[in-house]
């Protein structure tokens, strides 16, 4: 990957002159005049700093000029270096812009784009949280299974609404669910997700998902999957929260399906049904091996019989009878995760004065307008997805009365440029070639 900011004609659209001094250390600014525009006091100005970064991108903790807010400002770089990397940008602001959802991450802003001919970079704003799963799970925090529940409710909740909308995330793991100082949790990282596809003949590609979170039938080569490889990382999360470990941590594509094969045992022919030829006569070769399920009772003391029952629901070999994410919010170990949620923690239930806590008729909605693939009709070369991202950008911009800028006088200015994206060798082993 190349370093974000080594760029011939690096275009920066120059903030208003004249900002007030303190203005100058923040990394976004308004990106035209505004009479009364409120700048926030230098006491309450915390410092810019890079909070995560992965394969498309690099993401820092900023200042909101606007309201004084933190957010989270997304870079996007070298966007328009190839058409299947454009497009994968143009779907992933897509999604970002149509999800509207309190356990789905959703775009608040996208930066103003210079002139056209200098359009390189995609800046993207959204709520700010603390943290992520991955770093609470590795903490020495206790993790109660209170939280647990919760957590995996919203988890849940996100994931119904997703699929609901046709879309598969197809990336997720805990560093990619992100939980604010309120333990309220939403799925971020659309980069890899894509809408589901009905037709069986038409192949998806296998290079998704971090390894110790994918799907057998992803491993196994399957030409054609769907929603179950989500349902699929979910269990595997589960049981990370359950046991503060990865359930399947290996080295290999194949020893990933070693380790999934020792736990749920070898698979029937009819499970194996997606599987390419190769993946198939592989576990053929091997010895036939039992289920070993009753292993995830000792994941902890929280692992109870529910809690089991559920998970065993979701790590099901076969994605077929794999455990959607409708039904999983419908089993008993998650009605306490739903309480607690709807008690004190979302916002779809509100508190009165005269009756108390008045609550949602609807405690996981689906998304009504599923997200359309049609958008990508006629995307060919580079040049018309430029140019179809650049007015899609313009036009999420119309009623905003001041947009924002990148302000190159800032002083974390050269340090943000900078910022670099995950290079290959941080990234997850690609998918074993079986033919």
């Amino acid at each position: 990957m190349a370093v974000v900011g080594q760029r011939h004609a690096r275009h920066i659209i120059m903030p208003p002159p004249n900002l007030p001094p303190h203005s100058q250390h923040a990394i976004l600014t308004a990106a035209v005049a505004v009479p009364y525009y409120q700048v926030v006091p230098p006491q309450d100005v915390q410092p810019d700093r890079p909070i995560g970064y992965g394969a498309f991108g690099v993401v820092w903790s900023v200042t909101d000029p606007r309201d004084g807010k933190r957010v989270a400002l997304k870079k996007m770089p070298c966007v328009f270096q190839n058409l299947v990397s454009c497009k994968r940008v143009y779907r992933e602001l897509k999604m970002l812009c149509h999800f509207k959802h309190d356990n789905v991450l959703s775009a608040l802003d996208i930066l103003q784009p210079p002139n056209i001919d200098f359009f390189q970079e995609v800046y993207v704003l959204t709520e700010l949280m603390q943290s992520d799963l991955h770093k609470i799970i590795v903490s020495p925090q206790p993790l109660t299974s209170d939280h647990v529940k919760v957590f995996l409710y919203q988890i849940l909740r996100g994931l119904k609404y997703l699929h609901s909308a046709r879309v598969l995330h197809r990336d997720i793991k805990p560093g990619n669910l992100l939980v604010n100082s309120n333990c309220v949790l939403k799925i971020c990282d659309f980069g890899l997700a894509r809408i589901e596809e009905p037709d069986e003949c038409i192949h998806m590609t296998q290079e998704v998902v971090t390894q110790y979170y994918r799907a057998p039938e992803i491993l196994m080569g399957a030409k054609h999957y769907g929603s179950g490889v989500d349902i699929w990382s979910v269990g595997c999360i589960f049981a990370e929260l359950l046991g503060r470990r990865i359930l399947f941590q290996a080295q290999s594509p194949i020893q990933q399906l070693e380790l999934i094969t020792d736990l749920l045992g070898t698979p029937s022919v009819d499970d194996m049904r997606t599987a390419c030829d190769g993946a198939r006569a592989h576990l053929r070769r091997q010895p036939h091996k039992p289920p070993s399920l009753a292993a995830l009772y000792t994941l902890s003391s929280q692992a109870t019989h529910e809690a089991v029952h559920l998970l065993c629901r979701m790590l099901v070999f076969n994605p077929k009878k794999r455990i959607t994410a409708a039904d999983a919010l419908a089993h008993p170990y998650l009605d306490e995760g739903r309480l607690r949620y709807h008690s004190c923690m979302c916002k779809c239930c509100l508190n009165t004065n005269s009756s108390g806590r008045q609550y949602t008729s609807d405690f996981e909605p689906v998304c009504h307008q599923p997200f359309s693939y049609t958008f990508e009709e006629g995307l060919t070369s580079v040049r018309v997805v430029k140019e179809k991202l650049h007015k899609f950008i313009l036009e999420q911009q119309q009623g905003n009365s001041v947009p924002l800028c990148l302000n190159p006088n800032s002083i974390s200015y050269k340090s943000f440029a900078s910022s670099q994206v995950a290079q290959p060798s941080e990234l997850p082993p690609s998918p074993h070639a079986w033919d």
